[in-house]
């Protein structure tokens, strides 16, 4: 804030104005100015004053300045003028004293006039380039102020080649690149070529419309105004180098507004194609026929072809045709291509009408054709394609759809058979037909006190005294090392006990087979009973009809109509009525799709089979069941008189029957794996089972195991072969029982009786294998038969030793834990341990069993001695 004005009179206003006075005028103070006392408040008026003088002086010498200033720029000129030409008197003076003082000119002068020369010559060329130059930038300038006017008029091909032109003049500048004049001069053309690219898409668009939200297409071939054709636009786009980039969009966007809307052929209703004047769309609606879609894509190829330069069909050719060529051929012709000589006329017409339309693209000046004509040109080989897949399709859906409901089918076997074996197998109630003759009787008379089952044990004793195993060692049953399972070889003790109806309580077992029953001979055979019989006695032999009732899933009879149906197909293929239809030559192609077919059922059917109950034993019967109609319908094939030769000559079904029947065979094999190897865990797995925390519980779970495992597969195999996987599950179980007694360092009394025990747990699997079990279908009720001595089924004899090799050897080596010496050495010598241990094992269990005596040595050298004693019996 200003401070008060003070009084001239006061001390601080001398002061201040003292400090004026000297500093403009330099005049020094009064003496009464000078002699005042100085103290603070003195001085902010004093430095007050000094700034206002200043300010003052400040606006006089602006003042001065601005009424001076003219006259002080004249004489600055003036005096430089002045000072230049005094320079330049000095400068003369100074020449004309040296030249005064050496009137000679000199070697030196010369060559500084030379240098002045050639500079000036220099000088020249430079303001002539320069000149050119100048020009040079005038003319390009000119040609793109013609550029502009050209893009402003929308004339792109003269301002393209005046874009080309001045690029042809700014490389003729002579100037280096890096001149800011000619950077701008290339900046300037780079726009206005954008500009001009800019101009010509929008001409482009005018040119050729896609509106894809009403699927229509547009295309002229001038503008309005006339200032560019589509010929001219096309040029333009090559000068720009994007032809293919902008016809391959719009082929994509005519395939998106008209081809896909057409070609949906999953669409209810398709639209058709119009065309009105310049305009293309769609609209409407069509047939879902393929004459119908090729009418209307020639009406669209057509209009392109002539409304569009060349130069834009042939990239349509390259780009647009072999992707609607696809579709056409794999989406429209083959959903067409029939499965079977069904609709074979309509094919026929399809393949005329694909024919034609293939003439006209090539009419069209179209290529790139080679899908389409091919499926044209190989009309057997794309239909045997179809039936290929259906046939393959058909099978994996069938499978898809699970086991369904299962049902009973019956396999019949014809055999010359003798009295004994009419008797046995009667016996064991296996199946004939109604009518037997009288033959039952006959071999009934005499004989009533010799039971079914006594033959039956008998004949298995005989077998094992000759060779110590029964007919189903020669398949390797029953060891745990198996590698294959072959249960339909049934030895002529196993048929299956399926019987038609519930018997009668006053009928004899032999009455139920119904004895050459001709009323069954020409039932269609499901499967032949691989029963081995023994020679028939000469004059006393009979035709015997064998039945078999097993499961099949819902599975093999649609396999087995299909390839019926093929093969019908190739055989009617091989006829004089099908010479003339285009697939005539695929006729030996069909005959091998069953072999395909089956190929898929082995390759997909385990694992649809697996998961459910039985799914292996199912998988077992189905593959036999295939395999034995397959052969029933080959054997029938070659009688046929209604086919040709040829068609006889190309049925071969002998390596996929065989191929089923080792399926089939793999499939048991697999399961009883699977089943035995689940028991041998259950028992300890390679450890010994004595020596288990838990033996009874170990022995009861495995038992339980076989009995689930019976229960399941009984409603599905025939009895013969339920009866084998039974018992080899139930040997299983005896041999490692066996296996793991023998392998004992020593046996007490105690163990001994827990071991007797444990086998009596496991031989209470006798149950399964009663006669009187498999005396009536598995779907009918059961009830007691009498047997020949007109006991009940409490007094049968179980029939598992014929299906369990080792069960009566771990029967014996339960008598024998139970025994003392004297009972050791009467089952030797008076029994039959003999015929299932060997002497060192009966040695090596006396050993285990009891002290080492004189009583024990005595005994062991009499069974040494006497090594065969049921031999010796006679």
């Amino acid at each position: 804030m200003a401070s008060a004005p003070q009084d001239s009179d006061s001390p601080g206003a001398q002061i201040a104005q003292a400090l004026v006075d000297f500093s403009v005028r330099g005049a020094f103070p009064e003496e009464h100015a000078s002699s005042l006392a100085i103290d603070a408040d003195a001085l902010p008026p004093a430095i007050q004053t000094l700034a206002e003088a200043k300010s003052k002086l400040q606006a006089e010498i602006h003042q001065i300045n601005e009424e001076t200033a003219d006259d002080v720029r004249s004489w600055q000129t003036n005096a430089q003028s002045v000072q230049d030409d005094i320079i330049r008197s000095k400068a003369l003076a100074n020449d004309i004293l040296k030249a005064a003082e050496a009137p000679v000119v000199s070697g030196k002068t010369i060559e500084e006039a030379e240098a002045k020369a050639s500079f000036l010559i220099r000088e020249l060329n430079y303001n002539s380039q320069v000149q050119e130059a100048l020009k040079g930038i005038r003319g390009v300038t000119r040609t793109l102020d013609q550029v502009e006017q050209a893009r402003d008029e929308r004339r792109i091909l003269d301002a393209l080649h005046l874009l080309e032109r001045s690029w042809k003049e700014l490389d003729a500048i002579p100037i280096s690149q890096s001149c800011r004049a000619i950077k701008l001069l290339n900046l300037r053309a780079f726009e206005l070529k954008s500009d001009v690219h800019v101009v010509l898409d929008h001409v482009w668009s005018s040119l050729i419309h896609v509106d894809a939200e009403n699927h229509r297409v547009s295309i002229s071939g001038d503008q309005k105004d006339g200032s560019m054709s589509l010929s001219d636009a096309v040029i333009g786009l090559k000068a720009y180098k994007v032809v293919d980039q902008r016809t391959t969009q719009l082929w994509r966007e005519v395939n998106k507004v008209i081809f896909i809307p057409r070609m949906d052929i999953a669409r209810d209703t398709l639209p058709g194609i119009h065309i009105e004047t310049s305009t293309l769309e769609v609209r409407g609606s069509a047939d879902k026929t393929v004459e119908s879609l090729f009418a209307d894509l020639k009406q669209v190829f057509s209009y392109l072809v002539e409304r569009l330069p060349p130069d834009i069909v042939e990239t349509m050719s390259s780009t647009l045709l072999p992707e609607i060529i696809h579709k056409i051929t794999r989406v429209w012709l083959d959903s067409i291509v029939p499965s079977s000589l069904q609709d074979m006329e309509r094919f026929q017409d399809v393949i005329t009408a694909a024919r034609g339309f293939c003439d006209s693209l090539k009419s069209l000046g179209f290529s790139y054709l080679g899908e389409l004509q091919e499926w044209t040109d190989s009309a057997p080989r794309v239909w045997l394609s179809k039936c290929r897949e259906a046939a393959l399709d058909a099978v994996r859906t069938n499978l898809s759809r699970g086991l369904g409901a299962s049902k009973q089918v019956e396999r019949v076997e014809k055999q010359m058979v003798s009295r004994s074996e009419g008797k046995q197998l009667a016996a064991t109630h296996a199946t004939a037909s109604d009518d037997d003759h009288g033959w039952g009787d006959a071999w009934a008379d005499g004989e009533e006190e010799e039971t079914s089952q006594e033959t039956a044990h008998n004949e298995v004793k005989d077998q094992l005294a000759e060779g110590g195993d029964d007919g189903t060692d020669a398949w390797g049953w029953g060891v745990e090392d198996t590698t294959e399972e072959k249960p339909e070889a049934a030895t002529e003790e196993k048929p299956e006990a399926a019987t038609e109806d519930k018997l009668d309580d006053d009928e004899d077992a032999t009455e139920a087979w119904g004895w050459g029953d001709e009323a069954n001979n020409d039932e269609e055979t499901d499967k032949t009973a691989k029963t081995a019989l023994a020679p028939p006695v000469q004059g006393q032999t009979r035709e015997l009809i064998l039945k078999e009732v097993y499961s099949i899933s819902s599975m093999p009879e649609p396999v087995l109509d299909l390839i019926f149906a093929i093969i019908e197909d190739g055989a009617a293929l091989t006829q004089e009525s099908y010479a003339s239809t285009p697939v005539a030559a695929a006729a030996s192609g069909l005959f091998s799709l069953p072999t395909l077919a089956l190929a898929m059922f082995r390759a997909v059917s385990p694992y649809y089979y697996a998961p459910g109950d039985g799914g292996n034993m199912f998988l077992y019967n189905d593959a036999n069941y295939l395999s034995e109609r397959l052969a029933d319908f080959a054997a029938a094939w070659k009688t046929r008189d209604d086919i040709s030769i040829r068609a006889k000559s190309m049925l071969r079904l002998d390596n996929d029957i065989k191929s089923l029947q080792n399926f089939a065979a793999r499939a048991y094999s697999n399961e009883m794996s699977i089943q035995k190897t689940i028991l041998k865990d259950m028992l300890g797995g390679e450890q010994n089972l004595t020596q288990q925390d838990e033996t009874e519980s170990c022995v009861s779970a495995a038992v339980a195991r076989v009995r689930s495992m019976a229960i399941t597969w009984e409603p599905i195999l025939s009895r013969s072969a339920w009866q084998q996987a039974a018992g080899a599950l139930a040997d299983a179980v005896a041999t490692k029982i066996i296996v793991d007694v023998m392998d004992l360092p020593a046996i007490g009394q105690d163990e001994a009786y827990n071991i007797a025990n444990l086998i009596a747990t496991v031989t209470g699997l006798d149950d399964l294998f009663l006669p009187s079990r498999g005396s009536t279908n598995i779907s009918s009720k059961r009830k007691a038969l009498p047997t020949a001595e007109g006991s009940e089924m409490d007094d049968e004899v179980p029939t598992t030793a014929q299906h369990a090799p080792n069960w009566l050897r771990l029967k014996y080596l339960s008598e024998v834990l139970q025994s003392n010496l004297k009972d050791v050495r009467y089952l030797w010598v008076e029994s039959e341990l003999s015929l299932y241990f060997s002497v060192d094992e009966v040695i090596y269990l006396i050993n285990l069993s009891f002290e080492d005596n004189p009583r024990t040595r005595e005994v062991v050298k009499e069974i040494t001695q006497n090594p065969h004693p049921t031999a010796a019996r006679g």
